[in-house]
């Protein structure tokens, strides 16, 4: 296994553990700022690509292609600055301000004088007994994919019903739920599990009210004050007022709970509202990784406003002005419930529903990508999609033979 060591430079460098949406929107906003000295800025992620996760689910309907929700970090960077190491970070020296990398090439160790700890959270596969062998997270591309094949082989098969079960009922257990009875139809049999007494717990009554009504008009069956116990490779075993129930599953997916990072397990953060660690002014932290120490939920929207003051900060950490505490301004939530179908909560109390909410949620969310070299591709790519559709659907329905009166 190789080693290479790379030297910090006279200019100070920037060192960025995480390229979600709190670790590289924090690399983009840094380049932005009116510096004395440029800094260098480092973005490290394990994975190659940026990963627009709240249209991930749109993956299992083809509503969206790889290449617009998971862009190339090289293709991202281009024209920023910003050098991209692809890695899986596997120490972390705070005191000797190193990074160890461990990628394809061997190691990697890289100096800095700043780190942004942005490494988000993992699915806890580990919570019931048969969850990891046999229950699907859905949280990475490379999630997404895998259950894009196993719905296909199960919809290949001979199966006259194909049955899911889905663990949790937060946004994510929901937005599958609403995804897959679209592409199942009248073939799946979807439950949705959870143990809390209402789906959505955290979201807006307006969008909980709506979902309850898309999700029952499409057949989803909703277990409440439920838990599952246990997970087997054709079962699921749920446990309601003492009683536990083994079912037949086709596929059980997980989309329950939130795990730190091995890493950051043994590190101690005391993170200030600055997003600063009190006891190390060089290290700030943001996004999922920093929940346990911050009172914020653990979603896009927190990282995504996180990353402009964590940037402020550090640049006015080197130019002697105040750092600002972080304010959390909830601009409200996207309920995505199938193909065209959602339910909008603007400041969390202006409430939309359906098809226009579907369109309104699907142009916020291009204004959220990373780039505008990419906003512009993707905005190209959903325009030019929106007119092939309906230029085929005014030729269905003019080769369609006239009825005579």
């Amino acid at each position: 296994m190789g080693l290479s060591f790379t030297t910090t430079s006279v200019m100070p460098r920037i060192c960025i553990l995480g390229g979600g949406f709190g670790g590289l929107f924090t690399a983009l906003h840094l380049t932005k700022l009116p510096w004395r000295h440029q800094p260098e800025l480092l973005l490290v992620d394990r994975r190659d690509h940026f990963l627009f996760t709240p249209l991930l689910y749109e993956l299992l309907t083809q509503e969206v292609s790889i290449g617009q929700i998971a862009p190339a970090f090289d293709t991202l960077l281009a024209r920023t600055g910003i050098r991209f190491h692809c890695g899986e970070v596997t120490a972390l020296d705070p005191q000797a301000k190193l990074v160890t990398l461990t990628g394809g090439a061997g190691q990697e160790v890289l100096t800095y004088d700043d780190v942004v700890l942005a490494l988000g959270n993992e699915a806890p596969l580990d919570l019931v007994p048969g969850a990891r062998d046999y229950a699907l997270p859905f949280r990475t591309l490379d999630d997404a994919l895998r259950l894009h094949r196993a719905v296909s082989d199960l919809e290949a098969s001979d199966r006259e019903k194909i049955r899911v079960c889905i663990a949790g009922a937060g946004g994510s257990g929901v937005e599958l739920a609403g995804k897959l009875s679209d592409r199942l139809r009248e073939r799946g049999r979807i439950r949705l599990i959870d143990r809390n007494p209402q789906i959505l717990p955290h979201s807006p009554a307006a969008n909980r009210r709506h979902a309850e009504r898309i999700l029952g008009d499409r057949g989803v069956w909703i277990d409440l004050k439920t838990s599952v116990v246990g997970v087997a490779a054709d079962a699921i075993t749920l446990e309601f007022q003492g009683i536990q129930e083994a079912l037949a599953a086709d596929l059980v997916l997980w989309t329950v709970g939130n795990s730190r990072p091995s890493l950051l397990q043994a590190l101690s953060l005391d993170l200030a509202p600055t997003l600063q660690c009190r006891h190390d002014p060089n290290l700030f932290a943001l996004g999922d990784c920093a929940v346990p120490f911050l009172p914020y939920p653990a979603t896009a929207q927190v990282a995504f406003q996180q990353s402009g003051y964590c940037a402020y900060n550090i640049w006015a950490a080197y130019h002697g002005q105040r750092l600002l505490p972080f304010t959390y301004l909830p601009l409200g939530e996207f309920v995505s419930l199938g193909v065209g179908e959602a339910s909008a909560a603007l400041f969390n109390v202006i409430g939309i529903n359906g098809a226009i909410a579907a369109q309104m949620r699907r142009w916020v969310y291009l204004l959220r990508m990373p780039t505008l070299d990419h906003q512009l591709r993707v905005a190209g790519e959903w325009l030019g999609s929106l007119v092939n559709d309906q230029v085929a659907d005014r030729i269905s329905r003019e080769a369609e033979p006239m009825t005579p009166k």
